[in-house]
């Protein structure tokens, strides 16, 4: 009975050192989680129950169970280096178990792709076909976004294989013109009574902004700004690459018949309606065009403009102009903010990753796209996921059902881009764990030549 004991102490002695020697030898692997091996003692169990003095009949293995704490993150150069601080796990899909869209028909239903695999090593390239891959061509699964921008939100529970796209980034037609001025509330009637944008002793001031059309063409925005004879009463024009443009005030949108093309702006008969802009005794903008108390007070809508006497072929442009924050003190006209919401065509030049997972397409023009929301899971017991080997686990009947998230919900850590989470294997302890599992298995092989001796001794006796 004696060499059966010690023979199981053996054996959970040489496991423990295999357990001690894979974590070293995974020391430096990417999102590698150490393991221990953990034993249970064994006893002959008989109808009266263990006895008193019965001595053991030794132990065994109980489980390897992997730790899963943090591993050290270190910065990478590598913005699809994806490292997660906190729990959850990137989700993998075998190619089998993915579906692309068709490339002939890129607008055409797509099916789900299937999770196959769950890792914590966030080491991903970029594959022929501009897909998000690990180093065995697995392919990292995301949420399809609903929309362009990270606000229109993500479909949940809908995995897609996050592609990068690298076609250009398309134009996007000027809507919104931001203006925060200040008119001098000091300032006087031009000499001019007629408004004439040739003539600058016909209006006060002017500002101009590059806006775009929806072909990604650039056009002159520029806006006259003229003192009326009557107190806190200003007008404003607006022309567009030289061309007076009508206001569709509070109305229904107007398309107004564009100049003839090649007219030269002085040859326009009648300069377009003014936007009148009023502000009370403080200086602060009142109304639009009289608008009413209930009315946005400082924005103007131009409803569509034909811009074909400028540019033939594309669309009309729905303009809409915000003075919102424009006062009139007694001091210098002054541009304190001016923006627009148009871009022209741009070439893909990053890709940017945030602490949600989501995903943006940053391009030469400024603007950027959201391409998807890499996809993150969790389990009820980690420890009890099956061990596949690549640094991946699988699914198993005691890990529980995978539950799915982004990076930030609840109980879900947070994506780090550009960043790696090494091994979280201590080198100084195992290396002490090694010398431990060395005594064992030595102590263990000398109860065996003990058990030896006292037998030859009894057969010699």
């Amino acid at each position: 009975m004696g060499f059966a004991t010690a023979l199981s102490g053996l054996k959970a002695a040489a496991t423990n050192l295999q357990v001690t020697g894979n974590n070293i030898a995974n020391a430096q692997t990417t999102g590698f989680k150490e393991s221990r091996a953990e034993f249970a003692d064994v006893y002959a169990a008989s109808i009266g129950g263990v006895s008193k003095t019965q001595p053991g009949s030794g132990v065994r293995v109980t489980e390897v169970a992997q730790q899963f704490h943090q591993g050290n993150i270190e910065a990478t150069q590598n913005a699809l280096d994806l490292a997660i601080s906190g729990n959850g796990f990137f989700v993998l899909a075998d190619p089998a178990n993915v579906n692309l869209p068709d490339k002939n028909n890129p607008n055409a239903p797509v099916d789900p792709s299937i999770p196959s695999s769950y890792t914590r090593n966030g080491a991903f390239q970029l594959d022929s076909a501009g897909n998000v891959v690990d180093d065995q061509g697995r392919y990292l699964l995301a949420f399809a976004p609903n929309g362009l921008t990270k606000e229109e939100g993500f479909s949940a529970g809908v995995f897609r294989p996050l592609t990068i796209d690298t076609s250009q980034g398309l134009p996007t037609s000027t809507e919104n013109i931001n203006m925060k001025l200040n008119l001098n509330g000091g300032g006087v009637s031009p000499a001019e009574p007629v408004f004439n944008p040739t003539n600058p002793l016909s209006y006060n001031n002017t500002t101009s902004v590059t806006v775009y059309d929806s072909q990604g063409n650039a056009h002159v925005a520029t806006t006259y700004y003229v003192k009326t004879a009557t107190p806190n009463e200003w007008e404003a024009y607006l022309y567009l690459d030289g061309l007076g443009v009508e206001p569709a005030l509070f109305g229904p949108p107007v398309v107004p018949p564009p100049a003839p093309p090649g007219t030269p702006l002085a040859a326009l008969n009648t300069p377009p309606a003014p936007i009148l802009m009023t502000f009370n005794t403080q200086g602060a903008l009142e109304t639009i065009n009289g608008s009413a108390p209930g009315d946005n007070v400082s924005r103007t809508d131009y409803g569509l403009i034909d811009i074909s006497a400028i540019n033939a072929g594309v669309a009309p442009m729905a303009l809409n102009i915000d003075f919102f924050g424009t006062t009139q003190f007694s001091s210098a006209f002054s541009v304190n903010g001016l923006n627009q919401d148009g871009l022209p065509a741009g070439n893909l030049t990053g890709i940017d990753v945030d602490k949600s997972g989501a995903v943006f397409a940053r391009y030469s023009n400024g603007g950027s796209k959201v391409l998807g929301q890499v996809a993150l899971a969790r389990f009820p017991s980690n420890q009890s996921l099956a061990k596949l080997g690549d640094t991946t686990w699988g699914v198993t009947s005691t890990s529980g059902a995978p539950i799915y998230g982004a990076g930030g919900d609840n109980n879900f850590g947070a994506i780090q881009s550009s960043a790696l989470e090494g091994s979280n294997v201590d080198l100084a302890d195992q290396l002490v764990r090694l010398i431990i599992a060395q005594q064992t298995y030595q102590a263990n092989s000398q109860t065996i030549t003990t058990e030896k001796t006292l037998i030859e001794t009894i057969l010699r006796a």
